[in-house]
């Protein structure tokens, strides 16, 4: 069998899961899982499970800093996705890196603030730095509804109808200088799932689906962006990019393990299939052979 060949350089800086279903951890089986290449900075050190954060324990900006640069001046990178960046100063230090390595990758933003636990992830004062220092070399953000009221400063109002939906994406745009939004609206009551994409260029496309009765959505967020990034870095426009991801989420949702007892992981595998190996190649222990003793 020929080998797909591996498509689209994805470079994540983002916090780790120790549990495996969020962070770096998502990310890099999202990007995998759809054909990409994930390079990773990893900006913070997470001791979490399905039930919560225990414990975070932070990287030094300056490594953060190194991590995206060894990996851009080898490897290089079509697009860049940020996860959990945690503080102010690891946020300038990735704005000083995208100056010198990065001005014309595409970026995306998640912009991680909470655990579904109720733990912060983004310290206060790192808010207005990821302002200053990278939402204007956005080409998406995705925030969740409550995120978004972070970012406009004040709570947004009930969301009831797709209209409200579309205003408060529109604002974030006004507000921000980022290239669209798609604002995410899956905390919202329903039975139906509804986000929405909004654009410079004026286009506002809506996206629903059923709500899947499950509680296997830890990492929804980070899964979602990290796919996108995927999909552009893949040379996909950005509409057809987001609604692949979300059909990729979908899926992974539906068909999760059910692992842990609170928020479980995703399937993010759901994509991979069984590979036939060639001919010529011996499988160890297939065929009853065994690998050489190491020398002592």
């Amino acid at each position: 069998m020929t080998p797909t060949p591996v498509r689209g350089r994805v470079l994540v800086c983002a916090g780790s899961d120790s549990g495996g279903g969020a962070g770096i951890q998502a990310d890099i089986k999202a990007v995998t899982a759809l054909g990409g290449y994930a390079m990773t900075a990893i900006t913070t050190l997470t001791a979490q499970s399905t039930q919560g954060v225990l414990a975070i324990h932070p990287i030094p900006p300056s490594f953060v800093a190194q991590q995206m640069t060894v990996c851009l001046e080898d490897i290089g990178a079509d697009v860049i996705k940020t996860g959990m960046l945690a503080t102010a100063e690891v946020i300038e230090n990735i704005g000083d890196v995208l100056e010198i390595y990065a001005k014309n990758i595409p970026l995306i933003i998640d912009p991680v603030m909470v655990a579904k636990d109720g733990t912060a992830m983004l310290e206060e004062n790192a808010i207005q730095a990821l302002r200053i220092h990278l939402m204007a070399r956005a080409t998406l953000i995705t925030p969740n509804i409550s995120e978004a009221g972070v970012l406009l400063g004040e709570e947004i109002e009930e969301i009831k109808t797709p209209g409200d939906l579309a205003v408060a994406a529109r604002r974030l745009l006004e507000e921000l200088p980022v290239g669209a939004v798609l604002l995410k609206g899956g905390h919202n009551p329903g039975k139906k799932i509804l986000d929405v994409l909004v654009t410079r260029s004026g286009q506002t496309t809506f996206l629903s689906h059923p709500r899947i009765d499950s509680a296997s959505t830890h990492g929804t967020g980070c899964t979602l962006a990290a796919s996108v990034a995927c999909g552009l870095a893949q040379g996909m426009g950005l509409e057809p990019a987001i609604r692949r991801a979300h059909d990729y989420v979908l899926t992974a949702i539906a068909t999760a393990p059910g692992y842990g007892k609170g928020y479980g992981p995703l399937n993010h595998v759901h994509t991979v299939r069984p590979c036939v190996a060639s001919p010529s190649v011996t499988l160890v222990g297939a065929t009853g052979v065994e690998p050489a003793a190491p020398r002592m």
